[in-house]
């Protein structure tokens, strides 16, 4: 009767073993879909798309809007001092332009802190900049040519730029900040300097996916600028309408969590 109970105690410590042998072999083998690191592409796709739409934007709205740049302030703020000191016309284009800027980001702010589904935020956010972005490609085809710098036509095709790439602007402050800019790229290139700087004096692997990540922005956004320039040549503001695509690409990714999780 011992003999009995002993072996049937063991046959299901056995089983017991045989069952946690295979439950820890499944765990095993689906280990590697969770712990497989994203690609270089996976990580920078989403940069590097937005840093050349930038870039070109920046590009085109300089060349058609009389030095006016849609992708940051600083620039308008010095063609207004330069315009008033040279008597050039559009001065209150450019000036107008930051309280726009600080508008467009305030009513940005305000959506992203009452949207109720954070998981579709930056969806959205990317949605309405290629809506802003449609809508400059629209002005600018309706109101060309643009012969008077101070024309009211010049203040809302560049305003309506200004707009799209306001709102990027918010966004990577807020919704994605652990992401480098995509537009203002200043900073990037003093970034490239430092990262440079430190994979010379010692050469590790992390100090080179650092110098790599830098250099695809400033050298991404140079792309842009120079492709902006070259098609709107050909197709004038019809250009702008390639460069909003991958702006909606980026908006249906962005409803995957597992895309937001590689946005280096």
């Amino acid at each position: 009767m011992a003999n009995s109970i002993s072996n049937n105690a063991a046959n299901t410590n056995n089983e017991a073993a045989s069952k946690g042998d295979s439950h820890q072999s499944a765990s095993s083998d689906s280990q590697p879909l969770h712990s497989k690191p994203p690609s270089f592409w996976q990580r920078h796709q989403t940069p590097v798309l937005l840093t050349v739409v930038g870039g070109a934007i920046d590009t085109i709205g300089f060349i058609t809007l009389f030095g006016f740049f849609t992708a940051h302030v600083t620039g308008n703020l010095v063609m207004a001092g330069s315009g008033l000191v040279k008597g050039e016309a559009g001065l209150w284009i450019k000036l107008a332009a930051l309280p726009l800027f600080i508008l467009t980001v305030m009513v940005t702010k305000i959506f992203i802190d009452q949207s109720k589904n954070k998981q579709l935020t930056l969806s959205h956010l990317f949605l309405a900049e290629a809506f802003f972005l449609t809508a400059f490609m629209i002005a600018g085809l309706y109101y060309q040519p643009f012969v008077d710098a101070g024309d009211i036509t010049v203040a809302i095709t560049g305003g309506l730029g200004l707009i799209a790439l306001a709102i990027r602007n918010t966004a990577s402050k807020t919704v994605i900040k652990h992401m480098s800019p995509t537009v203002l790229m200043t900073g990037n290139t003093t970034q490239l300097g430092i990262n440079l700087t430190d994979y010379l004096v010692n050469r590790t692997t992390d100090n080179g996916k650092k110098l790599a990540h830098s250099s695809v922005l400033v050298f991404s956004f140079l792309v842009g600028a120079l492709v902006g320039a070259l098609l709107y040549m050909q197709l004038s503001f019809w250009a702008v309408g390639l460069f909003v695509l991958p702006v909606l690409y980026i908006s249906v990714m962005a409803r995957d969590k597992e895309f937001l999780a590689h946005i280096a």
